[in-house]
C-alpha cells in the first residue's frame, strides 16, 4: 500500500479542468496528483477538526479548511457539460469577485473513516469532526460526486503561512506504520520476558 502511494505522488500531475466529474474518477485518480485552476468560494468553507500536529516536537491545534475551488466561467480550456455544471456562468460572474483564478495542485482523497473515538459529524450545526466527502459536498450544495482534492502546494509564503498545505509525507504513512507493528512487538516481547 506504502508503494502504492509512494507511485501515484510521483507520476506527473493530471490537468483536472480537462476531465469530467463521474463517480468513477476517484477510484482512479485516488492519491494523485492533480492541478486544478479555478476561483475559491470561500463563503462555502467547511472547517474539519479540532485537528493537531506536530513540528519539531511542538504540538499545533487547529483545523483542516476546505473550500469549494469553482471552475472559471466560459473556460477555453474546459468546455462544461450541463452534468457539471455547478452555477450558470451569470450565476457564477455574481458570486466571485473579479480575481485572478488561482492554480491549486493537490492530490485526490476520499473520505476519512472515523475510529470509534471520533464523533459523528452534526452538518446541520456546521461541526465536522472527519471528512466525509458527499457529505461536505452536500452542505456545500454541490454534486454528490465532488472530488476531494488535498493541497499540496509546497511554495509557502512566510508572509502568509495559513492555511498550510498537507506534507506529501503524511499522505504516504498509514495510521499505523509497519515499522510500529515491530516496535510493539519487540516492546511486549521484551516486557514479557523480564
Amino acid at each position: 500500500m506504502l508503494d502504492y502511494r509512494q507511485k501515484r505522488l510521483e507520476i506527473e500531475p493530471v490537468n483536472f479542468n480537462d476531465l469530467s466529474p463521474s463517480s468513477e474518477l476517484l477510484d482512479t485518480l485516488e492519491f494523485r496528483r492533480v492541478a486544478c485552476k479555478g476561483f475559491f468560494d470561500e463563503k462555502r468553507s467547511i472547517y474539519v477538526g479540532p485537528r493537531s500536529r506536530s513540528i519539531s516536537g511542538v504540538t499545533e491545534n487547529g483545523y483542516y479548511v476546505i473550500t469549494p475551488l469553482m471552475p472559471i466561467p466560459n473556460n477555453p480550456e474546459r468546455s462544461i457539460n450541463s452534468e457539471d455544471k455547478m452555477f450558470s456562468s451569470c450565476d457564477l460572474q455574481d458570486q466571485i469577485p473579479a480575481v485572478t483564478p488561482v492554480e491549486v495542485v493537490g492530490v485526490v482523497r476520499g473520505s476519512e473513516k472515523p475510529s470509534i473515538f471520533v464523533p459523528e459529524n452534526a452538518s446541520s450545526s456546521g461541526q465536522w469532526f472527519y471528512v466525509d466527502v458527499p457529505a461536505i459536498a452536500r452542505a456545500c450544495e454541490l454534486p454528490e460526486n465532488t472530488l476531494y482534492v488535498e493541497d499540496i502546494n509546497e511554495n509557502v509564503s512566510s508572509a502568509c503561512p495559513y492555511p498550510l498545505p498537507k506534507d506529501v509525507n503524511t499522505l504516504i504513512r498509514s495510521s499505523v506504520m509497519p515499522q510500529d507493528h515491530l516496535n510493539y512487538t519487540l516492546t511486549w516481547y521484551a516486557s514479557s520476558v523480564t
